[in-house]
Formats: C-alpha cells, structure tokens, sequence
C-alpha cells in the first residue's frame, strides 16, 4: 500500500480516507478536485493506492486490477495504518467506493468509521446495466452518501432510483454530471467547480450531521 497523500486542516474534526479507482492513480485531476473541494469545506482527507496501483509507479508492468473482493483486506489496512485521531469516513472514487462500501458494516458495527462516501458509485459496469453490484446495498447499516452524475454511465439518475438501496443512504444528484461528476458546461451551463462548491459544502453538511 501507497504512503497517505493528505489536503485539508490536520486539526479537523472528520476525516475521510478516499481510495482510487480502478485504471487511475489517487493524484489524477479528479482525484485532487475532490480532495481539494472537501479540504477547502475543512474536512481532512487522505488518499491512498492499494498495491498494484502503487506498483505501477516503480514497475513498467502495468498490473491490472484485482477482483474488488480481493482488495477488502488492503482497504482495513489502510485504516488501520491511518490511525485517525476522530470520526473517520471512508469510500472513495468509482471502484475505490465499492470497495470500502464492501467493510463499511464490519467498521461501522465495530465503531471505527462513522460513514461511508462514494463518488461516482459503479452500480454496474458501464453497457452492461443487467449486472448490477448492489446486493449488499440493500442492508447497509453504515451512514452512506452516495456522489453520482446524472449521467454517469455506471449508473445513471433513472437506473439507480430502481434499485433496492437501504435507506441509510442518501444520494446526491449533479446535474449533468459524468463518472468523474464533470458536467457539459455548453448543455448544462454548469462547470466542474460548481460541481465541486455543491460537493465540499454537502459532504460538510452531510458529515457534522452523522458525527454528532
């Protein structure tokens, strides 16, 4: 596992520990713009990259990612090795979310988390919407904010509303918004900055009311 890249004030009240997606590193352009959106809202955030990610930054080989599944394990140690001093939220982008989505209820029950964020949830792979990855979603027990463009092709405003999702999570709609929560500024008239202000000020918001 990769050492932590840290944004945001280290006296904050909550942090939140972000793992990347599958075929993109934790400082990519839409990595840093959520991280820095949520730092900016005062929210301490940590990136991370599980190992064969990290591998490819010493290593010509271009390892591809494991089953989601196999990366559970790596995700607990990246909590345990970030030692947050005080509420920790965990999740991250795309396939980074899934997977801490998949040991937020052990966490949460053992009270080492306080919640769960995804940014840009893969409901399912992208053309293949009969395949969904939302059967432990049904019982989630953690506090859950889920981040996702309208027009996410993993996963769109229209598919999710027909999903069984326990109520515990909550979604935030960008309008426009693609799998990187990017907007067509000629069509929507929004920027990926009005996209980020919506997203630090939310998951601010969102954040206090779990942690109280």
């Amino acid at each position: 596992m990769s050492n932590f890249l840290f944004d945001g004030p280290s006296d904050a009240k909550v942090t939140i520990l972000l793992a990347h997606g599958a075929g993109a590193p934790m400082d990519t352009a839409s990595m840093s713009a959520f991280a820095q959106a949520l730092a900016f809202a005062g929210l301490r955030v940590a990136r991370f990259e599980f190992d064969y990610m990290a591998a490819r930054r010493v290593s010509a080989a271009r390892r591809p990612p494991p089953l989601a599944e196999k990366l559970m394990a790596e995700y607990c140690h990246a909590v345990d090795k970030l030692k947050a001093s005080g509420p920790l939220i965990i999740g991250g982008k795309s396939m980074g979310g899934r997977v801490a989505s998949m040991v937020a209820d052990e966490l949460f029950v053992a009270k080492r988390i306080s919640g769960l964020l995804c940014l840009g949830y893969p409901f399912h792979p992208t053309g293949k919407p009969q395949q969904l990855r939302t059967a432990h979603l049904a019982n989630l027990k953690a506090p859950t904010l889920i981040v996702q463009g309208t027009r996410d092709p993993f996963g769109t405003r229209d598919e999710v509303e027909s999903y069984d999702l326990a109520g515990t999570i909550e979604l935030l709609w960008l309008e426009d918004g693609d799998h990187d929560l990017k907007p067509r500024k000629n069509i929507s008239g929004l920027s990926l900055a009005d996209h980020m202000d919506i997203l630090g000020t939310e998951v601010s918001i969102w954040a206090d009311r779990i942690t109280q």
